[in-house]
């Protein structure tokens, strides 16, 4: 809310170790890696992303997704998605829409999902997109865990003759 100063800045993603990304107006932002620094933090920068995701400047984006959703038949899946939103597990295909949609304005919670899942007995985590920041974060949140990050088709090569 220091931040803020009535502009919108809110934490969009809870990383784990130590790490907290906010979103928001690009003023509010800026004043928000300021106060971090002037308060201690270790790191605080802004990050190049194209848009102010999960934050509540989305809501035209959750509006949209919402729409879209409402006109696709969502199927039950075999295995629970973990909401990011919630950090538990879901398998209702209602349930799954509404957290679809909430999941663009709202916190990542991304520390709290692999505890819950590294708590349910997963051990092998794949991050599928470009980067590998995930990966290198769980390591930091669940013991034992092993990440592999896939996001070119390099990766996917490889990862299959690892799997031959």
């Amino acid at each position: 809310s220091e931040a803020a100063q009535g502009q919108v800045c809110q934490a969009a993603n809870d990383n784990g170790g130590g790490q907290v990304v906010v979103s928001g107006n690009k003023a509010a932002v800026e004043r928000a890696v300021e106060i971090a620094k002037a308060k201690g933090a270790k790191r605080a920068m802004l990050l190049q992303v194209s848009a102010p995701f999960h934050c509540a400047l989305m809501q035209p984006a959750a509006d949209a997704m919402a729409e879209a959703l409402g006109k696709t038949d969502v199927k039950r899946p075999v295995v629970p998605v973990v909401a990011n939103v919630l950090a538990a597990p879901i398998d209702d295909p209602k349930e799954i829409v509404k957290r679809l949609v909430e999941q663009v304005t709202g916190t990542v919670r991304w520390r709290q999902c692999v505890e819950a899942m590294n708590k349910a007995g997963v051990t092998n985590f794949y991050e599928i997109g470009s980067g590998k920041v995930l990966t290198g974060l769980l390591k930091r949140i669940a013991d034992g865990a092993t990440g592999r990050a896939i996001g070119t088709p390099d990766d996917v090569a490889a990862y299959k003759i690892a799997k031959s």
